[in-house]
Parts: structure tokens; C-alpha cells; sequence
């Protein structure tokens, strides 16, 4: 199976990606981390590393998923090229997939958030307020999310909605 944890900077996915790989016993793969050490080695700044980063993480989930793991992946996923490379993922391995969406609507909550976050990189810079409305207005709708959580609610109430999803039988 595979977990891709979506929405925009701030929503919480890095965080909800490590409970649910947590309490599932599945590798978690963040597009963060590896953007992160891809700036740190060198590469530039810019839309290609961001390919890199995805590329990468996508290469590790093939393989944890052809050793029978599940994977949770976290990754802003603002366009369907970006969400491709899951669907690509899991259909190589031929595992299922189920992408979540992160949403919160209460703007206030997610600027506090965002700008009261420190995730320690050294490499990948942390957006401001201007950055994530520009980037909110070029996120691409969702034709196949599979499940929309409101962030707003308890970490606890979101991880146990993924994972009921995860431990539900699957639809025929």
C-alpha cells in the first residue's frame, strides 16, 4: 500500500505522515528531507531539484514497496504531474494507493502554523504567508483524492481516520 499525505506547506503533513508510518510499522519518505540534502550536495535551487527530490523518493518507495512495506510518502503534490509520479509508483509495484489531502480553511491557523514552524533544514527555506497564497492559487484541483481530512482537527482524530482507511477492506 501506498500513503501519499498532500497539501499545502503548513496543512501538517510531515507530521501526520510520521504518526501514520509510525502506527502502520511503514517507512515514511518526505520530499522535504531529500530537497533538503539535494541543495546540500550542491544542486540549485529551483524546479528541477524539486523533480530530483520527487524522482528520488519515488525510486525508494519502489523499492520498500516491492519488499512488502507500506510507505507513507509526504509531498505538497500541487500538480498532476507531481501526483503521476505516486500513481506510477504504486502501479510498478502493483500495490494500491490511496492519496490524502490535507485541507485547513481557517486562515489564521495556518499562518500560525506556518510561520511557527522549524523543521531544521539547512538547505530548504521555510515559505512565508505571500509564498503559500501564491502557491494556493496554482495548486491543481484533485480529480482522485481519496480522502480529504480537515487539518484542523486533533492529530489523533486524523491519524485514525487514514488509518481505518488503511486496515478497511478494499472496495470491489
Amino acid at each position: 500500500m501506498l500513503v501519499v499525505i498532500s497539501g499545502l506547506p503548513g496543512t501538517g503533513k510531515t507530521a501526520v505522515a510520521t504518526e501514520v508510518a509510525r502506527d502502520a510499522e511503514a517507512v515514511h519518505l518526505s520530499i522535504d528531507t531529500v530537497e533538503d540534502a539535494l541543495l546540500g550536495a550542491g544542486f540549485p535551487p529551483s524546479w528541477t531539484t524539486g523533480v530530483a527530490a520527487y524522482e528520488a523518493v519515488r525510486a525508494a518507495t519502489e523499492q520498500n514497496l516491492d519488499l512488502g512495506r507500506i510507505v507513507v510518502v509526504d509531498a505538497v503534490n500541487d500538480s498532476e504531474p507531481a501526483r503521476d509520479t505516486w500513481r506510477r509508483a504504486a502501479e510498478t509495484a502493483g500495490v494500491p494507493l490511496m492519496f490524502v489531502l490535507l485541507t485547513l480553511d481557517d486562515e489564521v491557523e495556518h499562518r500560525r502554523r506556518l510561520e511557527g514552524r522549524s523543521r531544521n533544514f539547512a538547505n530548504v527555506l521555510e515559505p512565508s504567508w505571500d509564498d503559500l497564497s501564491s502557491r494556493r492559487a496554482s495548486f491543481e484541483p484533485w480529480g482522485d483524492v481519496h480522502l480529504r481530512v480537515d487539518a484542523s482537527e486533533s492529530m489523533q482524530h486524523i491519524v485514525s481516520v487514514i488509518l481505518s482507511r488503511l486496515s478497511a477492506p478494499p472496495a470491489t
